[in-house]
């Protein structure tokens, strides 16, 4: 086996297993908002968990849901993220202006950083199809 598919694998198990983890928050409610309770999910000033998980907004533009938001879908965007034109600040800026996350995800180093993992693994994932 190549050492790169070697670590492709490990790249895509660490993900599988892994991104779950990073991206569901549990939530408690309060009385007026909600609170995340595991604060490696979110960021400490985050009022709102209506994230989506990062496997899923990846696979969400790839399908094709932000192209009216300036993301491409399907193997355009497996070029532009290999050639770094499109990171996972652009995604998520993106599914911002398409309500589809808060504006607060914008500064979630977690959830930017869960994403651009995402967009590193997104050829492996098209590939296997």
């Amino acid at each position: 086996m190549k050492p790169i598919t070697l670590i492709n694998s490990a790249l895509i198990l660490a993900s599988i297993t892994l991104v779950p983890g990073i991206a569901g928050a549990q939530t408690a409610a309060t009385k007026s908002s909600e609170i995340a309770i595991n604060s490696n999910n979110l960021s400490s000033n985050s009022t709102s968990v209506n994230y989506l998980q990062p496997f899923n907004l990846v696979t969400f533009a790839y399908q094709g849901g932000l192209k009216q938001h300036g993301i491409p879908s399907g193997e355009k965007l497996v070029f532009e993220t290999q050639n770094r034109n499109i990171i996972a600040k652009d995604l998520v800026k993106a599914a911002v202006n398409a309500d589809k996350l808060p504006s607060q995800a914008l500064n979630d180093q977690n959830y930017l950083n869960a994403v651009s993992l995402q967009l590193k693994v997104l050829p492996d994932y098209t590939a296997a199809d």
